[in-house]
């Protein structure tokens, strides 16, 4: 997949791509618990990438060879799942909408 068409998927996953830029600035335990579980993951991977080539948006290495995504945000996006399903979701992006409703 080419760095553009990696660039015009992201656009479709910006509240996911919000969702992980928040838990990575207002940290929670249960999340970044749950970030280093799935970073250890991505970092056995063969689609881990620590140079930056493959990123959708240069400079935010390390990121998945697969999809583009910055890697740091997509483990603590809970609405947010591997590519190659190497790690799922934890709610859809509907219940984390809600979720974050709630605690408004």
């Amino acid at each position: 997949m080419s760095r553009f068409n990696k660039l015009i998927g992201a656009f479709g996953n910006m509240p996911q791509i919000l969702e992980g830029i928040k838990n990575r600035i207002f940290t929670r335990d249960d999340v970044e618990e749950i970030a280093k579980i799935r970073g250890n993951i991505c970092e056995q991977c063969h689609n881990f990438d620590m140079s930056g080539y493959s990123c959708a948006v240069p400079g935010t290495a390390p990121c998945c060879a697969d999809c583009g995504c910055i890697l740091n945000l997509k483990v603590r996006s809970m609405s947010a799942s591997c590519p190659i399903g190497k790690w799922a979701a934890f709610m859809s992006e509907e219940d984390e909408e809600k979720f974050k409703n709630s605690l408004d």
